[in-house]
């Protein structure tokens, strides 16, 4: 077996089924029985607490536990092991989801550290958009009420809007590294407002869409 999947999810406790106290891990070091997943999803991939991960790394992960965990495997196993397969498994899907996702990923990890992470609201206009976000709300009546006219701004809005988005983007792999670096919380603060400013501006760019068809 790999140090990978050796190494994915540390307990705090002995083995269900033999009871031995050292090297714990998804599957028990002395028996190899299936223990209960980490809920956590870096402790259950094995991967450290970081805002930049390697994908590439992430996806061999996951493959590798997918195919340790399938039902088939367990069919002959115990109530409690096949029950603990499931669990892994839908945990590992949900894990794989979020983490290789940076948005997604920091979300996580600001959830897990207490940040309120709570839908955007409509009325949270960021100061330096407040001239461009009147003159767009303007122009979307104007479409909605049948004046095509509008849709040029509308689809200039749309680019200044999305080369927005880029931009924060770049600000959030910035931050993401001086977070991974020290671990300082005042980071994480940063990146949920630039996370908030990036969902309403993301919140901008669909309604625009849509108005546009």
């Amino acid at each position: 077996m790999s140090e990978t999947t050796e190494t994915v999810a540390a307990i705090n406790w002995g083995c269900w089924h033999c009871g031995h106290q050292e090297g714990h891990s998804l599957f028990g070091a002395s028996c190899h029985a299936l223990q209960e997943p980490a809920s956590d999803y870096y402790s259950l991939l094995g991967l450290p607490r970081k805002l930049n991960i390697e994908t590439g790394e992430l996806q061999t992960r996951f493959y590798e536990m997918s195919r340790r965990l399938h039902p088939d495997l367990f069919t002959r196993k115990s109530e409690r092991e096949r029950h603990y397969a499931l669990e892994a498994s839908s945990t590992l899907n949900d894990a794989y989801r979020t983490l290789r996702d940076p948005v997604k990923r920091a979300n996580y990890v600001l959830k897990q550290e207490g940040f309120d992470i709570g839908e955007q609201r409509s009325k949270d206009v960021p100061p330096e958009l407040l001239e461009e976000v009147f003159e767009l709300n303007m122009a979307l009546e104007e479409l909605r009420g049948g004046d095509v006219s509008a849709r040029p701004q509308l689809e200039s809005a749309r680019q200044n809007f999305t080369a927005m988005l880029s931009g924060i983007d770049t600000q959030l792999q910035a931050l993401f590294e001086k977070y991974d670096a020290d671990h300082d919380g005042g980071f994480l603060s940063q990146i949920r407002a630039t996370l908030n400013r990036r969902k309403y501006i993301q919140n901008l760019v669909t309604e625009v869409e849509l108005a546009l068809g």
